[in-house]
């Protein structure tokens, strides 16, 4: 390995002693075989589209060795109150500032999806759930129906248990913080409303958090701070629900700005301001006058040592001839067919999956599966969530 790297950068807890605004800082870490941003986002504390969007020329499920991957973990702070939880629907992460102590613990969340979406407003904890079994709503079990997927009434504590192993229902009721099995949505909108996290971080939140705390949720997508005697500029694309309000909130991030200017004395660079806006890509950026631009302070960015085992990355056992299996159908690219086998890979709950060449194109081969029964269900799955035709493979031994 490269000498000269840190062994470690801090992602969830940061002190906040003073007043400070802006928490954290840029690293970078060099990928190795197999890696994918969903799984780099997840060992250092990001979201999909946190580690997405600040690398857009990155293809996230095809990564090619030794590709500089940049890590955004600097943060503005939301503006509101640091009690409690706080939660930034428009850049999916999650704040929580203990009482008492001058840090504060964040977290990437995967929130509701379009007609799904996460409320507004305040709120607080009002349980703690340890192993929750999952009643499904009839609005869900309705949904499923629909796509042939039927729901039973209740899902037990376990791995096929959507609120993962703790929840904490919220005083809006129906929502939820709560883990889940299928940690690769986490900073997608993905949820039927309710905020997920990672399963690492909603037992960390868990064992902290007390029932009563405050929960406040916002939607802020431009962020403007001072931090180390300059003014920054974090920005993120509004959600869609929000979209119609993006004039009116640039306006209002923009009047924000010549405040905080005009109180130091300050000049603006407003040609970087609208290169910020534009590029949305959640990277606290400097907008006065003969600061940095975006190469500079990349370029500065903390270099990590890739860690021996990305946390969470997928394994993938061996697959014999005594296996059932299942095999799509062929690829002309090596890229498309590796993607594919990425994504079965951090599908929830998994499908393993590798690529294989034979005669110049690829295919994808998934399993091995226990059964018959099981081979039809996985090949059930990838042709519905992939639109590809598949083909079940038996076991030598029963062809």
């Amino acid at each position: 390995m490269t000498t000269g790297r840190a062994e470690f950068v801090e992602s969830h807890t940061f002190s906040i002693a003073g007043q400070e605004q802006i928490v954290g800082a840029l690293a970078s870490v060099e990928s190795q075989q197999d890696d994918t941003l969903s799984d780099l986002a997840r060992h250092f504390g990001l979201g999909f589209t946190d580690i997405t969007i600040a690398n857009p020329r990155l293809e996230p499920w095809a990564l090619p060795e030794n590709q500089q991957v940049l890590l955004p973990l600097q943060f503005v702070l939301p503006d509101a109150s640091r009690k409690g939880v706080v939660l930034n629907l428009a850049n999916m992460r999650m704040f929580y500032y203990p009482n008492g102590r001058r840090e504060v613990l964040t977290y990437p969340v995967g929130i509701g999806r379009d007609g799904w979406s996460t409320p507004l407003g305040m709120t607080k904890i009002v349980a703690k759930k340890a192993n929750p079994a999952w009643t499904v709503p009839e609005s869900i079990q309705r949904e499923h129906q629909l796509l042939g997927d039927p729901l039973p009434k209740v899902i037990p504590s376990g791995p096929d248990n959507p609120l993962g192993y703790y929840a904490m229902p919220l005083g809006f009721t129906g929502y939820l913080i709560h883990g889940t099995n299928k940690p690769y949505g986490i900073g997608m909108q993905v949820s039927h409303g309710c905020v997920q996290l990672y399963p690492e971080d909603v037992e960390v939140l868990f064992e902290q958090v007390s029932v009563g705390t405050p929960v406040r949720i916002v939607h802020q997508p431009y962020l403007a701070a001072w931090g180390r005697d300059m003014l920054y500029l974090e920005a993120h694309r509004p959600l869609e629900k929000w979209g119609k309000q993006d004039k009116k909130l640039q306006k209002a991030v923009r009047a924000k700005l010549s405040k905080l200017a005009a109180e130091k004395n300050v000049v603006v660079d407003w040609l970087r301001v609208d290169e910020v806006l534009n590029r949305a890509d959640g990277i606290p950026t400097p907008v006065l006058q003969d600061a940095e631009d975006l190469p500079a302070i990349t370029a500065q960015a903390i270099q990590v040592r890739h860690p021996e085992q990305l946390y969470g990355q997928p394994a993938v056992n061996e697959l014999t001839e005594s296996d059932w299996s299942v095999v799509t159908e062929s690829f002309a690219n090596e890229t498309d067919a590796q993607k594919l086998a990425a994504m079965l890979n951090h599908l929830g709950p998994q499908i393993p999956a590798r690529k294989i060449e034979k005669d110049g194109v690829f295919q994808v081969v998934a399993g091995p599966f226990k059964d018959k029964k099981e081979t039809k269900i996985m090949a059930k799955r990838i042709k519905s969530s992939f639109d590809l035709e598949v083909t079940p493979v038996k076991p030598l031994a029963n062809r």
